[in-house]
C-alpha cells in the first residue's frame, strides 16, 4: 500500500501530464487563431490569459512534484515542511484561483463556443485523443461544451484528490510535530478553494445565462468578462423605492437597476448599506442617491441585505478572495469610511460634472481627496460630510488663457475660513483671514511686481471689503494712506504720506477729503485748511512758514495756472515752536493704539479662548507654504499631498508644557526668546504678523519723522499684547494640568513685565524702522551735534580738557605715553580711553537696558580713572562729571546720539525712572545739548583761530 506522500507524488505526475496534453491539444491551437471581428479578438485575449494561467499551473505542479520527489529520496534529511503544498500554500492557491478566474471569464462570454467555430474540422480528432486521459469527456455534444469540460474537469478532480490525501498525510504525523500544523492549514485552504471553485463556476454559468435574457442594448451596457451575477430580483423578488425599477441585478462590482431598456448602475465601492433594518426594508446610500430595498417576504429581504453587504465588502477588498461569498461574514457590515476610486457627480448643483477621488464616509466625501471640474477647476484637500473642510488648495480658471486664481487656505463647511494665501489671476496676492469665503479680519492684498498699477493694502477687512484700520500704498501716486476704512473706501480719520515727504492729516468720507486738515511740507511749512483729493490747497486756510511768517486767506489751484491766494502775509510773527512744526506728530489720539491692530490680536485671543486646540493652530495663525507659482506648474504639483512640518496637536502639547516648566524669571526669559524666534510657535507667528504691519506702515514711504509717535506707542502696545498672549497660554497650560489659574496681574506688575521682559525681546524686530524714524525726527539736532563733535575732535587731549574746564588735578596725564621730544599738548585720543570704548558700545545693541548698562560702565570707568589719578576712591559731583562726560562723548563720536538718547528714554524700564540710569541718561542728554549749542560753536571758532594763527 502506497504512503500518502507517494500517492501525492503520483497525483502530481498525472495532473502535470494532463495539463501538458491539454495545452498542446486545445489551448495552443486556440491562441494561434486570428479572428478578425471585435468579439473574436476579445475571446482570443481571454483564451490567451487562460493559456498563461494553465502554463503557470503546470509550472507550480512541476515544482510541487520536485519537492515530493526530494522528500521521498531523502526522508531522513528532508522534512515535510519542504513540500511546496505545505511551505507555500498561499502561492499555490493563488495560481489555482487565477486559473479559475481566467476559465470562468471565458465561460461568461461563451468564448469556448465561439472558438469552436474557428477550426471546425480540427476539434473532433483532438477530443478523441483527450478522451483517453479524461474520464467522462463527451465527444458527441457541442464542441464548445466539450472544450469547457476538458479545461475544467482535471482541475476539479485534482482538488478533490487533495481533499482526500492531505488529511491522510496529517494522520501520519504526530501531534507535537510542527509539520502537522502546516498540513492542517493546507487542508483548510484547499477546502475553501473547493467551495470557491464551485461558487465561481456556478456564478459564471448563471451570468452567462443572464445575458440571453437581456436586450442587446442592456447586454452591451452590462456584459464584461470579469463581471459575475450574484443575485437577480427575478429569483428573489425585491422592489426599490422611491426609484421606478423593473428588475434588480446584483453583480460583484455594480448594482444595476433596470427600467425598460435603460439601466442605472452603482459602483459597489460607493454603496453604503445601513446596518439597521426592519422586517421588510433596508436602506442604501450612494453619493447622490438614497433608496430602499423592500420585500414582502422577510427572508427575501434578509437575503438581499446579506448579499449586498457581502458584495460591497468583497468589492472593497479589491479582489476575489476568501472567505467565499455566502460563507462567514455573518455579522458583516459595510465600512462607513473608505477610500475608493473616482466618482463623477451628475446631479445639478455646485458639484455637477465634478469628479471626486479620495476618502468617503456614508456616501459623502470625507477626509483627504480631490475634486476636478471639466472647466479646469481643482480642489485638493480635506473634506467633511461632502464639503471642503480643513486645509485645501483650489485652482479656479479665469477667462484669460493660463490664468488661475489659486487659493491655499483653510475651509469650513465648503467656504474659506481662517488663514489663507490666495494668488489671483489679476496679478494680486492676498495673505490673511477669511470668513464664509470672503476676506474678513486682518489681511494683506498686494499686487505683483509685474502689475501695471502697483498697490498694497495691509489692514482689516469685513465681508470682502476694506473696513477698519488699514494701510494703503499707491505706487503710481507715490503715497501711503494710514487710517480708517469703510465699505472699501477711505472713511474717517486718516493720514497721507507722500514720497516727497509731504504729510496730510484730516478726515475722509466716501474716499474723499472732507472738512479741515493739516498739511506738513518737507521744509516744515504748515498749512491748515481744506483740500482736494490730490492734496491741492482749496478754500480758506493758513500757511505757517519755517521762519515764522504766516499767510492767511483763501487758496485756489487752477489747471496749469498754479496756486492763487488772496490773504494777509504776517512777517512780524515770532518763529514757531519746533515741537509744533518740525517735530509735530500725526495720528496720536486719532487711532487709539489699543484698537489699531485688533484683527491681528483677535485670532490669537480666539485660539487661547478655545483652549489652544492643535487642530485650530494652523487655521488661525497661518502656515508655511511653498511658492504659489510652483503650484501652477503642473497638475501633479496640485495633487501632491501636503506634508505638515509636524503634528500640530503634539506640537501644541509640547509648547504648553514648556510654558508651564519655565516660569522662573531667568528661565521665562529664555523660553520667551525661543518662542518669539520660532515661526512654528504661536507667539513667534504673532510677532511675525506684527512685524509685517509695522513694516507696511513705517518702512519706505512711511519713514517720516511725523509718524515717530505712532510707531513708538505701537511697539509698546505689541509688547503688551505679546505678554497677554503668553499669560493666556500659561492659563491654558494650567487648566490642562488641572491646576488653579494664576491670579490676574495688577497694572503695575504687568507694566514692569512688559518693559523689563518682553519689550527688550521684541524691540529688535521693529528696531530698523523705529530707529529710522528717530533719526529723521532728530536730524537737525544731530547735525549740530556732529558739527560740534567735528570741531572738538581737532583738539589734542590736554587742550580739550582745558577747553572743557576740567580741573587739572583730574587730568590722567599718566595715561599719555610720550615718544622722544613729544609734548603732552599734542597727544590725542589717549585720555579716558576705556570710558570712551564703553560708551561706543551703546550703538552695538538694540536693547535699551543694555544701552543704559553701557552708559553706567562709562561712568564707572570715568570714576575709576579719576580715582587712579588721585590715588584714592573718588565720587564725582555733577560739576566735575559733566565736563569729563562731554570729553568722553566727543571722543566716542557716536553719530546719531540724539536719536539714541530719545529712543532709550522712550523705551526705558519704568522702574529706572528717578534712579541712577535716569540720572546718567539726563547727564548724557546735557552733554548732547551742550555740544550742539551755538555759543559753544562760536567759542570753538575763536579758539581755533588763536590755535592755528
Amino acid at each position: 500500500m502506497c504512503s500518502p506522500e507517494e500517492s501525492l507524488k503520483r497525483l502530481e505526475e498525472v495532473f502535470s501530464a494532463t495539463l501538458a496534453r491539454i495545452n498542446s491539444l486545445i489551448l495552443q491551437p486556440l491562441v494561434e487563431a486570428k479572428p478578425s471581428d471585435p468579439q473574436g479578438r476579445e475571446c482570443l485575449r481571454l483564451l490567451q490569459q487562460l493559456h498563461q494561467s494553465s502554463q503557470q499551473l503546470w509550472e507550480v505542479t512541476e515544482e510541487s512534484l520536485c519537492s515530493l520527489e526530494e522528500r521521498l529520496r531523502h526522508p531522513d534529511t528532508v522534512g515535510l515542511e519542504s513540500l511546496l503544498l505545505l511551505r507555500d500554500t498561499n502561492h499555490v492557491l493563488q495560481v489555482y484561483m487565477e486559473y479559475i478566474e481566467s476559465y470562468t471569464s471565458c465561460v461568461v462570454v461563451q468564448a469556448f463556443e465561439k472558438a469552436a467555430k474557428w477550426r471546425r474540422d480540427y476539434w473532433p480528432g483532438q477530443l478523441k485523443a483527450l478522451r483517453k486521459i479524461l474520464w467522462g469527456l463527451s465527444t458527441h455534444g457541442k464542441v464548445g461544451t466539450s472544450l469547457a469540460q476538458a479545461l475544467r474537469q482535471p482541475l476539479t478532480n485534482h482538488v478533490q484528490h487533495y481533499m482526500f490525501l492531505l488529511p491522510s498525510l496529517g494522520d501520519t504525523i504526530e501531534e507535537s510535530d510542527p509539520a502537522r500544523e502546516l498540513v492542517v492549514h493546507a487542508t483548510t485552504c484547499f477546502e475553501d478553494l473547493q467551495s470557491f471553485m464551485k461558487q465561481a463556476l456556478d456564478q459564471a454559468v448563471a451570468t452567462q445565462a443572464l445575458w440571453d435574457t437581456l436586450s442587446s442594448k442592456l447586454r452591451v451596457a452590462l456584459c464584461t468578462p470579469a463581471r459575475r451575477l450574484l443575485q437577480d430580483s427575478q429569483d428573489v423578488p425585491v422592489t426599490v423605492t422611491p426609484l421606478p425599477v423593473d428588475r434588480v441585478l446584483l453583480f460583484d462590482d455594480v448594482l444595476a437597476l433596470l427600467q425598460g431598456h435603460s439601466v442605472h448602475t452603482f459602483d459597489l465601492k460607493l454603496i453604503w448599506v445601513d446596518p439597521e433594518q426592519d422586517e421588510c426594508t433596508f436602506r442604501l446610500l450612494t453619493p447622490e442617491e438614497e433608496f430602499f430595498f423592500c420585500s414582502r417576504d422577510p427572508q427575501d429581504q434578509v437575503m438581499w441585505w446579506y448579499k449586498v453587504t457581502q458584495a460591497v465588502c468583497q468589492a472593497l477588498r479589491g479582489k476575489k478572495d476568501f472567505p467565499v461569498l455566502g460563507m462567514g461574514l455573518e455579522h458583516a457590515k459595510t465600512p462607513s469610511c473608505r477610500s475608493t476610486g473616482a466618482y463623477t457627480f451628475l446631479a445639478e448643483g455646485r458639484l455637477c460634472q465634478a469628479t471626486y477621488e479620495g476618502e468617503w464616509c456614508q456616501g459623502r466625501p470625507h477626509g483627504k481627496g480631490s475634486l476636478k471640474w471639466p472647466n479646469g477647476q481643482n480642489h485638493v484637500g480635506s473634506f467633511c460630510q461632502g464639503l471642503e473642510h480643513g486645509f485645501g488648495i483650489c485652482l479656479v480658471p479665469q477667462a484669460s488663457e493660463d490664468k488661475f486664481n489659486c487659493y491655499k487656505c483653510h475651509w469650513r463647511e465648503g467656504r474659506m475660513c481662517g488663514y489663507g494665501i490666495c494668488e489671483y489671476g489679476t496679478d494680486r496676492v492676498y495673505k490673511g483671514y477669511f470668513q464664509e469665503g470672503l476676506h474678513h479680519g486682518f489681511g494683506v492684498l498686494e499686487s505683483t511686481l509685474q502689475a501695471p498699477h502697483p498697490c498694497k493694502y495691509t489692514g482689516h477687512w469685513k465681508r470682502g471689503q476694506r473696513s477698519g484700520y488699514g494701510i494703503q500704498e499707491d505706487g503710481d501716486r507715490g503715497e501711503r494712506y494710514i487710517g480708517m476704512w469703510k465699505a472699501d473706501q477711505r472713511h474717517g480719520p486718516g493720514i497721507i504720506v507722500t514720497q516727497a515727504g509731504v504729510c496730510y492729516q484730516g478726515t475722509f468720507q466716501a474716499d474723499k477729503m472732507m472738512g479741515p486738515g493739516i498739511l506738513l511740507f518737507e521744509d516744515d511749512s504748515l498749512y491748515e485748511g481744506t483740500f482736494t483729493r490730490d492734496l491741492t490747497l482749496l478754500g480758506t486756510g493758513k500757511v505757517t512758514f519755517p521762519n515764522g511768517f504766516t499767510l492767511q486767506g483763501s487758496f485756489v489751484t487752477g489747471v496749469q495756472k498754479g496756486l492763487h491766494t488772496q490773504g494777509v502775509l504776517d512777517t512780524a510773527a515770532l518763529p514757531p515752536d519746533p515741537s509744533s512744526t518740525c517735530k509735530r506728530q500725526l495720528g496720536l489720539g486719532a487711532f487709539p493704539v489699543e484698537s489699531r491692530w485688533q484683527g491681528v490680536y483677535g485670532p490669537f485671543r480666539d485660539f487661547v479662548r478655545a483652549g489652544c486646540p492643535g487642530a485650530m493652530q494652523e487655521a488661525l495663525l497661518g502656515f508655511h507654504m511653498q511658492s504659489l507659482k510652483e503650484l501652477r506648474k503642473s497638475e501633479q504639483d496640485l495633487c501632491s499631498e501636503r506634508t505638515p512640518p509636524d503634528d500640530s496637536v503634539g506640537r501644541m502639547e509640547d509648547i504648553l508644557e514648556e510654558v508651564l516648566q519655565h516660569r522662573e524669571p531667568k528661565a521665562l526669559q529664555q523660553c520667551l526668546r525661543k518662542a518669539l524666534s520660532s515661526s512654528l510657535h504661536p507667539l513667534g507667528k504673532l510677532l511675525q504678523m506684527l512685524m509685517l504691519t509695522f513694516q507696511a506702515t513705517y518702512a519706505g514711504i512711511g519713514a517720516n519723522k511725523h509718524l515717530q509717535g505712532l510707531a513708538q506707542e505701537e511697539v509698546k502696545q505689541h509688547a503688551k499684547e505679546l505678554w497677554a498672549a503668553y499669560r493666556g497660554l500659561l492659563q491654558v497650560a494650567l487648566r490642562r494640568k488641572g491646576q488653579a489659574p494664576e491670579e490676574e496681574e495688577d497694572a503695575e506688575t504687568r507694566n514692569l513685565q512688559v518693559h523689563g521682559l518682553v519689550l527688550p525681546l521684541v524691540l529688535p524686530s521693529f528696531y530698523v524702522e523705529l530707529f529710522t524714524l528717530y533719526l529723521l525726527l532728530h536730524e537737525t539736532e544731530d547735525r549740530l551735534y556732529n558739527q560740534g563733535i567735528t570741531n572738538l575732535s581737532l583738539f589734542p587731549d590736554t587742550k580739550l580738557l582745558e577747553f572743557l574746564d576740567v580741573q587739572k588735578h583730574l587730568w590722567p596725564l599718566k595715561d599719555l605715553t610720550l615718544t622722544t621730544n613729544q609734548r603732552h599738548s599734542v597727544v590725542r585720543d589717549k585720555c579716558f580711553l576705556s570710558a570712551t570704548e564703553c560708551l561706543q558700545k551703546i550703538i552695538t545693541t538694540m536693547d535699551p537696558r543694555e544701552k543704559l548698562e553701557a552708559l553706567e560702565r562709562t561712568y564707572e570707568e570715568i570714576e575709576a580713572t579719576v580715582s587712579r589719578v588721585l590715588g584714592q576712591e573718588q565720587k564725582l559731583p555733577m560739576d566735575d562729571l559733566l565736563p569729563l562726560l562731554i570729553y568722553v562723548v566727543s571722543r566716542a563720536q557716536i553719530q546719531h546720539l540724539g536719536a539714541e538718547i530719545h529712543l532709550i528714554r522712550d523705551m526705558m524700564y519704568p522702574i529706572h525712572t528717578g534712579g541712577l540710569y535716569d540720572f546718567l541718561l539726563t547727564a548724557l542728554e546735557s552733554c548732547y545739548e551742550h555740544i550742539q549749542r551755538n555759543d559753544m560753536h562760536r567759542l570753538l571758532s575763536c579758539r581755533d583761530s588763536r590755535e592755528f594763527r
